[in-house]
């Protein structure tokens, strides 16, 4: 890295000797040397006239060259002395004011055209700067992904080859890194202020960047293919149960018995695999939650998107470099039972906590809401009690099934179908135990008819049963229509 004075100099166009940049006699430095490729590329430059030499477009030669040899000079040559010649002008950049950024850049490359009687190619040096700043105030070439509204998911297969997902189907992109050294930047860039690491002690990490993203980040020795990188964004344009309805995820009646059921304090388990939109929905529904309740989330990553202003998150912290000060899902849970809260919402369950949640639910916090992933709500109820077991109380199975039948009162069922929509497939209840198993009811399901030629599914919500606690929430007050269960 050169001098703040040298960068100074070379930015304004001085041809001070000893800078590191300009040889005494004016000739071409070991600076200027090793910014040269002799190996074919997309050249930014071409020549004009070159100690009397003329050059060709794209080709640019050495003055110092006897033999008038031409070479190339990449973007990729480009880009990576840029970022050591101007990186002091991003110390302490807010990100606010772009223009300013790409403004200075063109003046260092103006410079150097003016030095070396060179001409650069207008559109590849317009690339070249766009891709610096994006690399400078956000995060590379996935910053375009990650700006476009249709991408709900970027999936980073080391530096060459980049996924994304829209309308829920997957295709590649032409977006790569320069290589694996720029993917490493991008990747400290994304978790410098989370307080989270990645590093061979530790080969992975989750975290959330400021605008709600989740990102997963797995690198060498556990990703034997080299560094992974999957962001799943939080979608602006699913901003209400409206929206969700528009889309086909449920239909009016199941999302305004949602909404009663919230309100009513009912206690309800989303459930679904990976990427179904538990969270989503868990998130739009919260948005209903009275602003004088007292609100407590629990999380390893901020993904739940809560405006109330009585409102406070807790988040999960790994251990340290050290092993030690680790801060598990389980210790915020029963801190949180002494934080007075009204409502608890517990961003995944996955492991021994279950059986903490599980005594809550038994001990007067109503109206909890919780995420798990499973497959259909049976599982979602066989793994509540399988990670109940992990807290090591030995309890026989009837008395943890009693509890969760007592507890829980419905079961909100996600799944990504393989056209790539997500639905609401089931919305059970959980009515009792019979010969100790828990009980199950469909109150609304989605049936799926047929798979048109153009591969997308076809189906149907239908109202299955009334939920058993209807009066009870009728009696708090709340207006719960008949015609809700009705088709």
């Amino acid at each position: 890295m050169y001098s703040l004075r040298a960068n100074l100099h070379w930015l304004c166009g001085f041809d001070q000797q000893n800078t590191g940049l300009i040889g005494a006699d004016g000739g071409w430095t070991h600076y200027e040397r090793t910014c040269w490729r002799a190996e074919p590329g997309s050249a930014i430059f071409r020549n004009s006239n070159v100690n009397g030499r003329g050059g060709t477009s794209g080709r640019s030669a050495r003055p110092d060259d006897p033999n008038g040899k031409r070479v190339l000079m990449d973007t990729i040559d480009i880009k990576l002395k840029m970022r050591q010649e101007t990186k002091y002008l991003t110390d302490g950049w807010d990100g606010t004011n772009r223009d300013y950024l790409e403004g200075r850049m063109r003046t260092f490359f103006e410079s150097w055209q003016a030095r070396r009687d060179v001409e650069a190619d207008p559109e590849v040096l317009t690339r070249a700067i766009k891709e610096l700043c994006d690399d400078f105030i956000g995060f590379g070439p996935i910053q375009d992904l990650l700006d476009d509204p249709h991408v709900t998911e970027i999936m980073v297969n080391g530096p060459f080859s980049i996924y994304v997902e829209r309308s829920g189907r997957r295709s590649l992109t032409d977006k790569v890194f320069d290589d694996e050294q720029h993917l490493k930047y991008t990747i400290d860039k994304m978790i410098a202020k989370t307080g989270r690491r990645v590093d061979e002690s530790l080969p992975f990490s989750d975290f959330s960047l400021k605008d709600g993203a989740r990102v997963n980040v797995t690198i060498p020795p556990i990703s034997a293919d080299g560094i992974s990188v999957t962001i799943r964004k939080l979608v602006e344009s699913v901003s209400s149960m409206e929206n969700i309805v528009q889309l086909g995820t449920l239909d009016v009646r199941m999302a305004n018995f949602l909404i009663h059921c919230l309100r009513g304090r009912v206690n309800m388990l989303f459930s679904g695999a990976t990427g179904s939109g538990k969270t989503t929905t868990i998130s739009l529904l919260s948005a209903y939650i009275d602003d004088n309740e007292r609100i407590l989330t629990i999380e390893d990553t901020l993904e739940l998107n809560l405006k109330q202003g009585n409102l406070r998150r807790l988040l999960t912290r790994p251990a340290n470099i050290e092993g030690e000060g680790e801060i598990g899902i389980r210790h915020l849970f029963v801190n949180a039972l002494r934080m007075r809260p009204s409502r608890i919402l517990l961003g995944e369950i996955r492991g021994a906590e279950a059986m903490d949640y599980i005594q809550a639910l038994n001990s007067g916090h109503r109206g909890a809401l919780a995420v798990l992933h499973a497959a259909t709500p049976e599982d979602a109820v066989t793994r509540l009690e399988t990670m109940a077991l992990y807290a090591g109380l030995n309890l026989p199975n009837w008395v943890i099934r009693r509890q969760i039948a007592s507890g829980l009162d419905i079961i909100v069922q996600h799944e990504q179908l393989p056209d790539g929509s997500r639905k609401i497939t089931h919305i059970t209840e959980l009515v009792g135990l019979d010969n100790n198993e828990v009980v199950l009811k469909d109150i609304f399901r989605y049936e799926v008819e047929s798979m048109g030629a153009d591969s997308v599914i076809k189906g149907k919500f239908v109202a299955v049963n009334p939920p058993s606690f209807l009066e009870k929430i009728r009696r708090m007050g709340i207006e719960m229509e008949d015609a809700l269960f009705k088709n």
